[in-house]
């Protein structure tokens, strides 16, 4: 949810100018050591550009932030992108596990918040359920990185005490049934629990026919998203969520297919804009219902009042907002639309960005 917190903070700070830098980054060495020297490259055309077009007393705190700004970030650990904030007020730093196709220098009334829009639709947090013969271990995570293990009056949860009462019952397989069924059913009435506070669904990972009877005595059997096989001698944190980001990659794909299946079917109904200049004003006016963009997409205009503009070519023209698109698809989510950018071909005969409207 940390990264929601920042996108509103972010998305709502009106100044001119605001300065978005972002920039890929690498993970490991040697590769990250040419990180410094681009971000080095980039702030000096922000420093350029803004010292070019604008009053340098008016903007000295914006520019000391500049100059200042490599002192807290440590480029040993970066992640796959790196996104500066600032203006005279604003300070933020965000690195995202997500490339962007944004790279460079954007400076408008407004952050260029697309990438992370695009991070925080492609962020998935939920939990990850560790269901094993020693008992449950539930982890909070987000794509492929743990969180945190979930500690509360229930979880970790112990293993399985219930005992069949002699030898003659353990040999009755319907009986261990029924207790392994038993057991099952009060970590599920515990899940359910975090999953009402939470509101976030679970991968588990487990044997298979512990999952099946999971299913069968689960209240809410839709909160179990997906199932991996456990290994036993690989149940450490960092090893399950690996098994648990396969399947959550596929549920993110099958979410913008369906979105684009969605957004075809609405063309019937009248409910589907093309033309940008519409886009943006339903936009504004929080009709937005699914906006999907391509991912390479983007358009720099220049406002001719609130609600109209002009198409420009150049993005470093004065009074030019480098992409509109990025403020639109602000807008749609802030208005609790869904966003989804995408690269599969299936949106091609809608153009590079179509909007379906609540009315």
């Amino acid at each position: 949810m940390i990264l929601k917190e920042q996108l509103q903070k972010i998305a709502n700070v009106k100044s001119n100018p605001c300065v978005t830098i972002s920039l890929n980054t690498h993970r490991t060495h040697p590769d990250n050591l040419t990180d410094a020297v681009s971000l080095k490259n980039l702030l000096k055309e922000a420093e350029d550009r803004l010292t070019t077009t604008f009053d340098k007393k008016t903007i000295a705190p914006l520019l000391e932030k500049i100059q200042t700004i490599t002192t807290q970030i440590d480029l040993n650990y970066n992640l796959d992108s790196l996104h500066i904030f600032l203006s005279n007020d604003t300070e933020e730093i965000i690195k995202s596990a997500w490339e962007t196709s944004r790279e460079g220098v954007h400076i408008s009334e407004r952050f260029a918040v697309r990438s992370l829009i695009k991070s925080y639709n492609r962020s998935t947090n939920y939990l990850l359920m560790l269901l094993s013969q020693s008992g449950v271990q539930i982890y909070e995570a987000v794509n492929d990185s743990i969180v945190t293990e979930i500690k509360n009056d229930d979880f970790p949860f112990p293993e399985n005490t219930l005992q069949v009462a002699n030898a003659d019952q353990a040999s009755n397989a319907r009986k261990v049934d029924n207790m392994v069924r038993e057991y099952l059913n009060t970590v599920d009435k515990a899940f359910v629990k975090l999953h009402h506070d939470t509101g976030l669904a679970c991968v588990v990972i487990s044997t298979e026919d512990n999952y099946v009877k999971l299913q069968e005595v689960a209240d809410i059997p839709a909160a179990y998203i997906g199932h991996a096989p456990i290994n036993y001698n690989h149940v450490a944190p960092h090893e399950i969520v690996k098994q648990s980001w396969e399947i959550i990659e596929t549920l993110q794909k099958q979410q913008r297919t369906d979105a684009i299946s969605q957004m075809k079917e609405a063309v019937g109904t009248g409910k589907v804009l093309t033309d940008l200049q519409e886009i943006y004003q339903a936009s504004l006016d929080g009709r937005g219902e699914l906006l999907i963009i391509n991912n390479d997409f983007s358009q720099p205009v220049v406002m001719t009042d609130e609600r109209t503009f002009d198409l420009v070519e150049d993005a470093n023209l004065e009074d030019a907002i480098d992409d509109i698109v990025s403020n639109i698809a602000w807008e749609v989510l802030s208005k609790k639309g869904r966003v989804v950018f995408t690269t599969q071909t299936d949106l091609a005969d809608l153009g590079e960005i179509a909007l379906q409207v609540r009315y």
